[in-house]
């Protein structure tokens, strides 16, 4: 077949259609947005919940959205950078915090919803697989599904991290092991001692001690934050179970207090009419008179 050239014209461009905007600005992938936000129309007006987890360099952010005509809303939030108020004093972007901030979220919003002392999840974190079974006797479990955005789903990721905390803190989200650390592809298995590590922070005490012992220049520049706080490797993973007993123990958001500026913006000046000019030249010249 030879070969064919594609013109672009008049016709093309009358029938083009714009994608939507945040397609274009390469935010939302909506062949998933679909699938997570299409209620089934047997459950009438009832929310479809999603446990969303977004990771930026400095912060983790775990909300539970559901979405409206309108746009979507907020039900509860929880982020890395409250984790201090608990007692992790670095390392706020880690697998660790990941799996504390999920955690966090989880209690707020059970106890938002009059269901924390129904739905207490796992008390002690041990890497097992577990999710949350409905009470026989009370309401069922909240229930969410995972919302990663455009974030990579690979083996470890963090994202998982976070989902595993909110799963250990009483949320019902359908999921498997298989992308967990420590997952064995090939004997389809969990490792429970692995994961257990990556929750308490095992792993990152571990590689604290072999900087220190290898690169000690190294070590000073990317645990910053633990010699600041004089946490060592030997404190990590006291330092996330104690978290976790707090987080349990106080789920509540504290409201920050907004600092005023030093000097505040006054705005523009308002524009004078005409017989505010003329009075105000007047009275320049009554001053210039009145010198000579």
């Amino acid at each position: 077949m030879p070969f064919v050239k594609l013109q672009k014209n008049k016709a093309y461009f009358k029938r083009y259609q714009v994608k939507y905007r945040r397609r274009r600005e390469g935010k939302t992938d909506y062949y998933a947005r679909k699938r997570l936000v299409v209620q089934a129309k047997n459950k009438y007006n009832s929310p479809k919940y999603r446990l969303v987890v977004r990771i930026t360099n400095r912060d983790v952010i775990c909300q539970i959205v559901y979405a409206k005509l309108q746009g979507d809303f907020v039900l509860a939030a929880a982020y890395s950078h409250e984790l201090p108020r608990y007692g992790v004093k670095g390392g706020l972007t880690n697998w660790s915090a990941a799996y504390c901030t999920g955690l966090l979220l989880a209690r707020r919003v059970l106890t938002k919803l009059g269901l924390a002392d129904k739905y207490e999840g796992v008390a002690e974190a041990d890497g097992t697989l577990t999710m949350t079974e409905a009470n026989e006797e009370g309401p069922r479990p909240f229930k969410a599904f995972l919302d990663v955005g455009l974030a990579r789903t690979s083996t470890g990721a963090r994202v998982f991290g976070a989902m595993k905390g909110a799963s250990d803190g009483g949320i019902f989200v359908p999921h498997s092991g298989t992308r967990f650390p420590g997952f064995d592809i090939e004997t389809k298995t969990n490792d429970d001692e692995l994961l257990r590590n990556y929750i308490f922070g095992v792993h990152v005490a571990e590689y604290m001690e072999y900087l220190e012992e290898e690169d000690e220049e190294r070590y000073k520049k990317i645990f910053a934050g633990f010699i600041k706080n004089g946490i060592t490797s030997d404190a990590v993973e006291d330092m996330y179970a104690e978290a976790h007993e707090a987080i349990r123990a106080d789920p509540s958001a504290k409201p920050t207090e907004k600092k005023k500026p030093a000097q505040p913006y006054k705005g523009r000046k308002q524009r004078l009419n005409k017989k505010q000019r003329d009075a105000k030249i007047a009275a320049k010249i009554a001053a210039f008179e009145a010198q000579q």
